[in-house]
């Protein structure tokens, strides 16, 4: 019986060696790459409800305008908290790597949050207007978008958290800092909107 010749179990043994370092590493950055899915994902699911919310303001601003017409320091702040984030609603995910401009993307809807808000404080002035049922139904829509929006963020927050943890674990953290991998932000609760707008009355 002839003995096995020595280069050919080193030859398999390099075989066996590369594939498991090949399957390790592929199955890593997979698992990164499926990770960051999740994070686009809600990240768009986001952009979605602002969207949302974006939409119903010209119709509940002109719904309170046809009772509260002298109100127009709130219906400029709203118009101005409006325009500036219709052009900050779906911007690109590289946002989401880098703090300075995801604190501005927030801090854009937060304004309008806040906005909305005092916008809807002064119909506390208007008994016919919240009798309105145009203006109920807006208002329920409303507060319907804003509840989507902290779910949403939270889901956003939940998939950021796990690809956090992932590419700052060992092996993941060898291939998330060779193939390009950031860490993701956080959405925060800042100080002027720590609730949704108050659409009960």
């Amino acid at each position: 019986m002839s003995k096995f010749p020595k280069w050919l179990t080193a030859v398999i043994i390099l075989f066996i060696v590369g594939f498991c370092a090949y399957s390790c590493t592929a199955g890593q950055y997979n698992k990164l790459v499926a990770l960051e899915e999740n994070v686009d994902s809600a990240w768009a699911d986001v952009q979605n409800q602002y969207q949302r919310r974006l939409d119903l303001i010209p119709n509940l601003v002109s719904t309170v305008k046809g009772y509260a017409k002298h109100e127009n320091e709130v219906f400029t702040n709203i118009s101005e908290a409006r325009a500036s984030a219709g052009g900050k609603i779906n911007v690109n995910s590289e946002v989401l790597s880098d703090p300075d401009a995801f604190e501005r993307y927030q801090k854009v809807q937060d304004n309008l949050g806040a906005s909305l808000q005092r916008l809807l404080m002064i119909t506390e002035n208007y008994p016919a207007l919240k009798a309105d049922q145009n203006f109920l139904a807006l208002q329920d829509q409303l507060e319907g978008t804003e509840n989507r929006i902290t779910v949403a963020r939270k889901r956003y927050n939940d998939a950021a958290k796990t690809y956090n943890v992932k590419i700052r674990s060992f092996p993941a953290s060898i291939i998330a800092n060779s193939k390009g991998f950031e860490k993701k932000v956080y959405f925060t609760a800042s100080q002027e909107a720590q609730n949704a707008p108050k659409v009960e009355f």
